[in-house]
């Protein structure tokens, strides 16, 4: 994936600034165990998830139960179709269609639907509040040929229709580095350096580190003396200071923007990794004392959703990786992925951020 503005996926100087940082964090000291290191990316970016129910621009009722339909925020839903599968397959006679959004209300004639004579029912610039059960009761004739004599069927369909949003994506990396002692000040500096520098690597995409931290823990392997290793943990965030400007040309699809850019981030840093072994192992002449520990490096795609939304892989099965608008007497206030049950007063509509 290209980097923005023709930029260099790892610049140069950082490595070396890197580099530098590992030899004069004031230990001058060879390792004779020291070796160089790949560093491995154990986990790739998440690909984009697909949704079932809208794979196709109509959807069909069924008498038999409701229909759970999925629309991504500010798009047009797919067509509802007042009819189950079977019946389309046949003629109707005198069909007369009549749909009533989640408020109760008829929708012939509102102007944020598409309602065609043939009953089919488009839901246009979903919204949150959009949410809810939409129903279709299609009325129609049945004749019976030798005496013509007319029946009138009446058939009711229930679409439960969910916006949702696509979550966000950051990524958790965790790395380790074999060091000479705990108790030194300068492995915080290392730490603090190294995040520097991560962070202007990724700045053009407007992603940062944030929750860095790091431990340092005796290590005692078989037939090794006691080794001690930095074990650094930091969150790769896509909403870096101005991160808000990028969305200003796409309002609707900030997500979709949002995920891209961090994706490209975490490529940026897992190369980072890897130059910089080959920096340490063939460009220096003195062995560093902070050692990259071979094959550490892992990073683990972590979701968030927007304020209003959750997950629910039971409740949603069939957009199980969506972020789906919180039901009425559930809420969400941050961009944690679970909906919260209400204690007290009930939040009676769909995309509830507080009770």
């Amino acid at each position: 994936m290209a980097g923005g503005g023709g930029r260099p996926r790892c610049p140069p100087g950082a490595l070396l600034a890197m580099a530098a940082v590992v030899v004069a964090a004031g230990w001058g000291e060879r390792d004779k165990g020291w070796e160089g290191n790949t560093g491995l990316l154990k986990a790739e970016p998440k690909g984009e998830q697909s949704v079932d129910l809208i794979g196709k621009n109509e959807v069909y009722g069924d008498i038999r139960h409701e229909v759970n339909v999925y629309v991504k925020v500010f798009t047009n839903s797919p067509f509802l179709v007042c009819m189950d599968l079977a019946l389309s397959q046949e003629r109707i006679i005198d069909p007369r269609y009549l749909w009533v959004g989640p408020d109760g209300r008829d929708l012939e004639g509102q102007r944020y639907v598409n309602l065609t004579e043939t009953g089919k029912l488009m839901v246009m610039g979903f919204r949150e509040s959009m949410s809810g059960a939409y129903t279709c009761t299609l009325s129609h004739k049945v004749i019976e040929t030798t005496t013509q004599e007319e029946t009138e069927l009446v058939e009711a369909y229930k679409f439960m229709v969910y916006a949702y949003r696509e979550a966000d994506h950051a990524y958790r990396v965790s790395v380790r580095f074999s060091t000479k002692r705990c108790k030194l000040k300068t492995n915080g500096l290392f730490v603090e350096k190294l995040n520097k520098i991560l962070n202007g690597t990724i700045s053009y995409l407007n992603c940062h580190i944030t929750e860095s931290s790091y431990k340092c823990h005796s290590i005692k392997a078989p037939k090794n003396s006691l080794q001690y290793e930095l074990f650094i943990s930091f969150l790769v965030n896509p909403f870096a200071p101005g991160w808000e400007e990028v969305c200003h040309k796409v309002p609707y699809g900030c997500e979709d923007v949002t995920n891209r850019r961090v994706r490209q981030a975490a490529e940026q840093i897992g190369k980072f990794f890897q130059q910089l072994r080959q920096i340490l192992k063939y460009e220096l002449h003195v062995v560093p004392a902070v050692q990259y520990v071979d094959n550490s490096f892992s990073m683990t795609p972590i979701d968030s959703c927007r304020p209003g939304f959750g997950k629910n892989h039971h409740t949603h099965q069939n957009c199980a990786s969506c972020c789906v608008v919180c039901g009425p007497g559930t809420y969400s206030p941050n961009n944690e992925v679970t909906c919260r049950t209400c204690a007290r007063s009930q939040a009676r509509t769909y995309g509830a951020k507080s009770c």
